[in-house]
């Protein structure tokens, strides 16, 4: 059963209003990417995207205002109107080959046929080691891309996953800022991808491709157990017998996990994005999580939740990157590496070691 609002065919997205005199700071370049952004301009959003993805420091500085005036505005709305103000963040994952980007073209075009506003970021594990990016590509999704009303975006290509699953955290930010009311967010079904994208989303879909049997034994329990919806995809044609098997099986399954809340069971859904069929029931059991999600106060508590792990997340990053550019502090490591490996150290005296220097070093240098 959907929620009034939704039935309006719009998530609860908030008309900002701005006071330039609290932020006389703000460098013009910021001021006009926040302007761009309110207008839903699509060039506006894609360089600030840009800018959030930038490595350089004051790139950093200045994406970091961007998204404090966005913020700032929030917190304002919610204060007058006290209302709550979210969209929705759907994740979305599975193993190569299960059709990810033709689901996400014919699902996009199906949430914009109901009045709602969709971008479509990736995360995409390869591109840490390669430099490039294989998902998000727009060639992949050529319709959805044209339409005025979404917006596809490909994953950063340089940095660890941390700081590529950062840059599509606050991606998603600023494209609810200019409007998106839904954000759906790719990855690839490796590594610790899916868990990220878990910890940024307020529900995390799983699809499976029409298999059973040994197929489903390989798939990680991990990720199974985080997952609030299990979509069956290619149910058509000469796969139609193996994904009802898939689909009884992964019901059969999910009973004996534990679910992450009380108020919602993870389900199993039959869909052929070939032929647009399940497409509108996927969609419904969506709204259906997120009204509930909503109406009870987890999804504010998990949003919350997921804001602070990702503080954390970010403060352990920035340490990183301090120990790594201070040339003192990396020759010493590259000392200590050499015992640790040499087996004349332990890993956890090392580490000691090089925080009690580094803690000592800067000590020193504030007090003078």
């Amino acid at each position: 059963m959907l929620c009034p609002f939704l039935n309006k065919g719009r998530f609860n997205v908030p008309n900002f209003s701005f006071s330039y005199s609290t932020h006389h700071d703000i460098p013009p370049k910021v001021l006009e990417l926040y302007k761009g952004i309110k207008m839903r301009d699509r060039y506006h959003l894609a360089k600030s995207i840009t800018l959030v993805e930038s490595i350089r420091k004051d790139h950093k500085i200045q994406s970091q205002q961007l998204l404090s005036l966005i913020l700032d505005a929030q917190h304002e709305n919610t204060k007058e109107t006290g209302n709550f103000t979210s969209t929705f963040r759907i994740g979305l994952s599975g193993p190569p080959g299960v059709g990810k980007s033709t689901f996400i073209e014919r699902f996009g075009m199906h949430i914009l046929s109901q009045g709602h506003r969709v971008a479509v970021l990736a995360v995409d594990p390869s591109s840490v080691k390669t430099g490039g990016s294989i998902l998000g590509d727009k060639t992949r999704m050529p319709e959805l891309s044209r339409q005025d009303d979404a917006y596809v975006r490909p994953s950063a290509s340089h940095g660890t996953l941390g700081g590529v699953a950062r840059n599509t955290n606050e991606a998603m930010i600023l494209c609810e800022a200019a409007g998106h009311d839904v954000c759906l967010v790719e990855t690839v079904g490796v590594g610790q991808s899916e868990t990220m994208v878990a910890e940024m989303v307020d529900m995390f879909v799983l699809m499976v491709p029409p298999a059973g049997g040994d197929e489903i034994q390989g798939l990680k329990k991990g990720i199974v157990e985080i997952s609030d919806l299990i979509i069956v995809n290619k149910s058509d044609g000469i796969f139609a017998n193996a994904a009802r098997e898939a689909m009884t099986e992964y019901t059969s399954a999910l009973k004996y996990l534990h679910p992450r809340t009380s108020f919602w069971s993870p389900q199993v859904i039959k869909v052929s994005a070939k032929t647009n069929s399940g497409l509108v029931e996927a969609w419904e059991l969506m709204q259906d999580y997120y009204n509930i999600m909503k109406s009870s106060g987890e999804l504010f508590k998990k949003r919350g939740e997921q804001r602070k792990l990702w503080m954390w997340r970010q403060i352990t990053s920035e340490l990183l990157d301090r120990l790594g550019s201070d040339k003192e502090i990396k020759n010493l490591v590259d000392k200590l590496e050499q015992k640790v490996f040499n087996g004349e150290m332990t890993s956890g005296v090392a580490a000691d070691y090089v925080v009690d220097t580094f803690t000592h070093k800067y000590s020193i240098t504030e007090t003078n």
